[in-house]
């Protein structure tokens, strides 16, 4: 039962040091008159980058389609996905969530 409490804090505790640690690594690039267009934020599109060898080399290029007029914002957050990848592969893999966002 003791082992049982012990893992569980233990992964309690990397679950909320792995969200913590990775909101310093979001990046958000405004595309266009994004910001002074009115309207609602939504999801237009999603990838996921992936590197070997910690982050040196890319694995491809990842394409994610941007609206038509070009008025978008590219967020790359490192999510807690990309923490598992990266984590169980020793940091060999490494990947990167992409979500391109419009207005309506």
């Amino acid at each position: 039962m003791k082992k049982i409490r012990k893992l569980t804090i233990g992964l309690l505790t990397a679950i909320i040091l792995s969200t913590t640690l990775t909101s310093c690594m979001t990046t958000k690039t405004s595309v266009g008159a994004f910001k002074e267009s009115p309207g609602l934020e939504y999801t237009y599109a999603k990838g996921k980058q992936f590197w070997i060898f910690w982050g040196i080399i890319p694995i491809g290029r990842t394409s994610v389609n941007t609206p038509g007029n070009g008025n978008c914002q590219v967020t790359t957050r490192f999510t807690l996905v990309d923490v598992l990848i990266s984590g169980l592969t020793g940091g060999i893999i490494t990947s990167y969530t992409i979500k391109v966002e419009a207005k309506r």
